[in-house]
């Protein structure tokens, strides 16, 4: 499935929470998992469309690493694969590596 974000929304894949702590301690499934709010940008909407007919440029780009606010955005399910859908309101930093 293709899909191409609209105004200043951005596709991001979430990063899988770990399973075992570095402790060696494994989580069950049943333990809500503080939910990591980091992600590898899929795809970015062309920004939004201000007051003026110009669009706002977005602050990130596909294959970015970037956290975002943990609750926001929409949850969607593309090829039996976990993404959400944000805001760029929501991303809070880019992750430099």
């Amino acid at each position: 499935m293709n899909i191409k974000p609209l105004s200043d929304h951005i596709l991001v894949k979430p990063v899988k929470a770990e399973e075992v702590t570095a402790s060696g301690i494994v989580l069950p499934d049943t333990i809500d998992k503080e939910k990591k709010a980091e992600g590898e940008v899929i795809a970015v909407g062309p920004g939004k469309l201000l007051k003026n007919g110009n669009r706002a440029q977005m602050e990130v780009s596909v294959g970015d690493v970037i956290l975002y606010k943990k609750w926001g955005g929409d949850d969607v399910e593309i090829s039996g694969e976990e993404h959400k859908i944000i805001s760029a309101d929501d991303v809070l930093a880019v992750v430099q590596k």
